[in-house]
């Protein structure tokens, strides 16, 4: 190897192929990480679902049923007219604290 620039032409392609493994490797290990990170997103998505789930059919279970025969629609409308009661109740009771906030802040109170 007596000439320089053959000497500098072959240590210049030994760095771009070990700067090109390692890009390789780094990109590897990106992918690999995003698609581990993915999996565990998925298998918690999965998980609260489940979990959701369970709640509403504790909550369902909890639920008194008016009879035992009957149409589901009977059922589920009974079930939306107290809903919607107690939506309604609640809209009342906010409303009256409203009014005394009102009255709370102008010192009528």
């Amino acid at each position: 190897m007596s000439d320089p620039l053959i000497h500098a032409f072959f240590v210049g392609r030994a760095v771009a192929e070990a700067l090109n493994e390692e890009l390789e490797k780094s990109v590897t290990n990106a992918f690999s990480e995003l698609g581990k990170f993915d999996a565990e997103q998925r298998e918690r998505l999965r998980q609260f679902t489940i979990a959701v789930m369970d709640r509403a059919n504790q909550a369902t279970a909890a639920v008194p049923t008016q009879g035992t025969s009957g149409s589901t629609t009977g059922r589920y409308s009974s079930v939306s007219v107290d809903l919607q009661a107690t939506i309604d109740e609640l809209r009342a009771e906010i409303a009256q604290l409203r009014v005394q906030l009102q009255r709370y802040r102008t010192g009528s109170l």
